[in-house]
Order: structure tokens, then sequence, then C-alpha cells
């Protein structure tokens, strides 16, 4: 595609404003600094020339391009991506530096360099010589992951309004916040969506397609111990805190555990104990590609907390399982167009496509949960939520031309 690629320069511009969420707050957005980059890609919008732009209350960003094609089914299509950066790492004062012409050496950041990118460490990094690589400074991240993503789906649609000759159906563009908080479509507005399905473009390596992901529930262990002094204990005291630890201490050690698991391996994990003598508390994260395993893995706990508390009669302990996400590709097998879309769009912008699944969660997850089918596609998003986060020109420009080419797809086959 014969294009000059605005791509660089707004994800260069995007990554200094510092957007990171709060997995502590309760607003929405968790954090008021992302209001600013809201407020800049929706001016960006309409400076295009796109005319139906909305910046909801919520900081959500909606912003749809009629179509222009006689066919009359022609699917209407989201691409969305998240405004963001993780918790993880400061997004202050980003200082993105351009490494032009790459040539596989190793990168060392200028104000800490103890902080190197190395193709040792990042194997991808070997297949980008001739690439202009963009990393942060050393003190931060850099906000790939997911600034990426928008500064691609915002080069796409510039590039589609300076074009009409390109047909399409109707196209929309959805920002969201505090997706790395796990709340990326809490206050969605499906309507203002009005689309058929969509991408995420919130994934890594060149050509990389997803549309599975970990299926995931969160347990919750409440446990009322038997308080008494310590001096005058014996008999009485039924300790909480001894018996959360017996819990944890009795899940398996050798599988069902992150630390040894990988592929379509599945896991219980306890993220969180907190408490006191009386009273303690567990939270567990479960996941699984197959849905129905849930159920196996949390019985499986609950045995666990069963055959600890009989070890404690005066004490109780509360079970409580939350239902979080499912695997996408339940959704998604329904529609196998959507998948053949995108995989043609890859393909037609000379890329191999590497159809792989996310041992995690997406927006795309929940989105496909509500009826709205989502699988994700590449930014090119390398090192993420570090200070060695970094990104190819390259690879970005390869994201704009297939968020083009999945466009003329689905209207050519429509």
């Amino acid at each position: 595609m014969s294009y000059d690629y605005t791509v660089k320069d707004r994800f260069l511009k995007y990554v200094q404003i510092d957007t990171q969420s709060d997995p502590e707050s309760q607003s929405t957005p968790s954090t008021e600094k992302q209001k600013n980059l809201a407020k800049i890609l929706y001016q960006e919008l309409l400076d295009m020339g796109i005319k139906n732009v909305e910046l909801d209350q919520y900081s959500y960003i909606y912003a749809s391009i009629p179509a222009n094609t006689d066919k009359k089914n022609v699917p209407k299509i989201f691409f969305a991506a998240h405004m963001d950066t993780a918790p993880d790492a400061s997004g202050t004062d980003v200082k993105p530096i351009v490494h032009v012409n790459y040539q596989g050496e190793d990168i060392v950041l200028p104000d800490d360099e103890s902080v190197v990118i190395s193709p040792d460490e990042f194997p991808p990094l070997k297949e980008k010589t001739g690439h202009d690589i963009i990393t942060a400074s050393g003190k931060t991240l850099l906000g790939a992951d997911d600034k990426a993503g928008v500064a691609a789906i915002m080069d796409a649609m510039n590039y589609i309004i300076n074009h009409p000759e390109i047909k399409h159906g109707k196209i929309t563009v959805l920002f969201t916040p505090d997706e790395e908080v796990g709340r990326g479509v809490e206050k969605i507005n499906l309507d203002k969506l009005d689309s058929d399905f969509g991408y995420t473009l919130d994934s890594g390596d060149l050509g990389h397609f997803e549309y599975e992901n970990f299926s995931a529930d969160s347990v919750s262990i409440k446990i009322k111990g038997v308080s008494a002094h310590p001096g005058y204990a014996k008999g009485k005291m039924e300790n909480a805190l001894k018996i959360a630890s017996e819990i944890v201490s009795r899940l398996p050690k050798h599988h069902l555990t992150p630390e040894v698991t990988e592929g379509t391996q599945g896991f219980v994990h306890p993220v969180k104990i907190e408490g006191a003598l009386e009273e303690a508390s567990l939270l567990f994260i479960i996941r699984d590609f197959d849905s129905s395993k849930l159920k196996d893995y949390e019985d499986m706990l609950r045995s666990i907390m069963d055959d600890v508390m009989v070890d404690y009669p005066n004490s109780t302990a509360e079970f409580t399982v939350s239902k979080q996400y499912r695997n996408m590709k339940d959704h998604l097998e329904k529609h196998p167009e959507i998948i053949d879309f995108a995989i043609e769009g890859i393909k037609a912008s000379g890329i191999t496509p590497v159809v792989g699944r996310i041992r995690g969660g997406t927006d795309g997850a929940m989105l496909s949960e509500m009826g709205m089918p989502t699988p994700n596609m590449f930014a090119g998003q390398y090192g993420i939520h570090s200070k060695k986060e970094w990104t190819s020109v390259q690879d970005m420009q390869k994201a704009v031309d297939v968020v083009i080419n999945i466009i003329k797809t689905a209207e050519s086959k429509s």
C-alpha cells in the first residue's frame, strides 16, 4: 500500500500523555489523566472529517464512518483499542526514542543503562533488522500496549477518509479506558457501538491473530475463626490465618498452577490472602480454555476447604464463585466469517497469519460474552508492562494495512 503513514507521529504523541489506570479507584475512568488523551483523540477524529464522534462521560469514544457501498448486506465493523497503560511500571514523563534502521544490537536505554533490550530476551527483535524501533528511555514503560493499537486505528481511519474510492460498510472506532484494570467495557453502550462484530488491536507479534482466550472465574473464601488470648488459648483458639494457609498449602504443586502450565493447560491461582486471627479471606482466579473445566477446579478447591475445616469445628468458611468472562471461541466459532475476514486481511497485507490463543482475557472476550463477537489482532507490542517495552514502526504500519484490508475484504465478500 503506497501511503504516507501517520501512525509513527501519532504514536510518539500519544505515549507522552500519561494515561495510567488505577486498580484501587472506583471511578470511571479510574484516573482523570486518561481524559487528556480522550480529548485529543476526539478532536483528531473530528479534524479528519469524521462527523459522528462522541466522547461520553466515562471517556469512551465512539466514532463512525457511514457506509458508502451500494451493497445491502455489508457488515458493520468496529475496531477497538484501549487508551490506558498498565499500573505495573511508571507511565509518567515517557520519553520515546526512535532507533532508526535497527541492526540487531542490544538497545541500552540512556536514562537507566541497566535496562537493556536484547534480541536474546526478545527473539522477535532478530526479525526487525532495518526497522525503526521505538523504546522508552529507561525510567518508564513505553505505552505500546495499547497506544500502538490506538495509533494504528487512527491512521487507518485517516486513510479511509482520504480514499473515498474504497467501498465499505459502516465502520466504527471504539476507544476505551481502564482495560488494564479489568474494566475496559464496564460502561460500554452497545447501542452507540451499533456494529455486527469488531476487532481489538491489542496484541504483539506481527501477523498474530487470536480468537481464543481463557474462560475465567474468581473464588472467594471468607473464614471466621475463634479468637482467644494466646496465653489461655488451649482448646479454644482456631486461627483463621492458619486455616487460610492450610488451604493454600494443599493446592497442587506440579499441575494446575501458573508456574508449571502452558499452552491450553488451565490453573487455580491464589492471588490474595489477608486477615487476622479471627477473620481471614482468600481470593483465587480459576482459568481454562475449556469453560466446563472451571466447575471441576472450583469443586476441587471447595473439597480442599471442606477437608481443612474438619479440623476446625467451631470455625466457618464461606465459598463464593464469581463469573468473570468466557472463551471468545465459544461465540466466534458460530461466526467463521469474522475469522476469515481477519485472516484474509492479514494475508492481503503481505503477512503470514499466526493464529494463536491468549492465556488471559481481553476486552474482546467480554464483548463477545455480551453478544458482540470480537477477536484480537496484533498492533506491535513487545515487552509490555515493563521498562523494556518496545515497538516497530514498520509493524504498526502493517497493523494499519490489516485494518484497511479487513474493511475491503468484508465489503468485497458480502
